[in-house]
């Protein structure tokens, strides 16, 4: 199905988080819905090579967090991984007012990981699937901060880095596009999706930072839920870029040794953003059996 059909079709999903608005967007299909999850710092034009290759086949739901892309940005926010449960608790309770309950696919990516595993971990009677794209949930020796992530989440010298960026707003945007660009393998599509993607993350820079901010606790707490992922009984698939170099094979290798019912597909020509790079193959895989 083209871009084109999918925005013809296309519906928004009206979802509340306490005082605040998330943008949603459900594009219709048959069997069990699948809910795409951003990282950091994207949004949900992430999927936009992915979602074609979905339409028509499944229900498909994505949406923005709270701080991110179309959804509210409210000033103070605790934008961390613990209150992202949050949201996506919400989009299911709308999407259960819509459409009924029922099982889902979750897809999670990058810093949605923590969310995602969270929530499925709470309730494994309504995860039909679980599919992991180049994401993480807790520390191992593997896993390795991209370096523009490491400079804003490592306490003192994201300090310096953000009052640098303010003065000299075009380092950040430097910055930004060799770190985000070096996600996407084909040239073309990385001078179309990165500028694009910077645009919009430029109002969302209180989220970011405080997700960083939130990242290294968020990472070492979770250590303690390993037993929890041994323990996880539903269906469990994960999907890497092979060239990632920091969620890489190690750590994917590492998701699959933990989960008990799991499949592990590292995707040969694919780096962090697989979705982008391989959008065929990543939906053949979150649908296929």
């Amino acid at each position: 199905m083209s871009n084109e059909a999918v925005d013809a079709i296309l519906q928004t999903l009206p979802v509340s988080r306490g005082p605040y608005g998330l943008h949603a967007e459900v594009v219709p299909g048959p069997g069990v819905p699948v809910v795409l999850m951003h990282g950091f710092p994207d949004n949900t034009h992430l999927y936009d090579r992915l979602v074609p290759h979905l339409a028509g086949r499944r229900p498909v739901v994505r949406f923005d967090f709270l701080g991110w892309g179309r959804s509210d940005k409210p000033a103070g926010y605790p934008y961390t991984a613990d209150n992202q449960v949050g949201d996506l608790a919400a989009v299911v309770a709308a999407l259960d007012a819509q459409f009924g309950g029922g099982q889902l696919v979750l897809v999670a990516h990058d810093a949605s990981g923590p969310p995602a595993i969270d929530w499925a971990l709470a309730h494994p009677d309504r995860v039909a699937r679980l599919v992991l794209l180049n994401t993480y949930y807790h520390w191992t020796a593997a896993l390795r901060r991209p370096p523009a992530i490491a400079v804003y989440s490592t306490p003192v010298i994201r300090v310096a880095a953000r009052a640098l960026v303010r003065r000299w707003p075009y380092l950040d945007r430097r910055l930004y596009t060799w770190q985000v660009g070096g996600f996407i393998a084909d040239p073309q599509i990385r001078a179309q999706l990165v500028p694009q993607l910077y645009e919009q993350f430029l109002p969302t820079r209180p989220a970011f930072w405080r997700l960083n901010d939130d990242l290294l606790g968020a990472v070492f707490t979770r250590r303690r839920r390993i037993p929890e992922l041994r323990r996880f009984g539903r269906p469990v698939r994960v999907v890497f870029g092979a060239r990632d170099r920091y969620l890489n094979p190690r750590v994917a290798r590492n998701f699959a040794a933990l989960f008990p019912h799991s499949e592990l597909h590292l995707l040969d020509g694919a780096g962090h953003f697989v979705q982008v790079d391989q959008p065929q193959q990543v939906a053949d895989l979150i649908v296929g059996r």
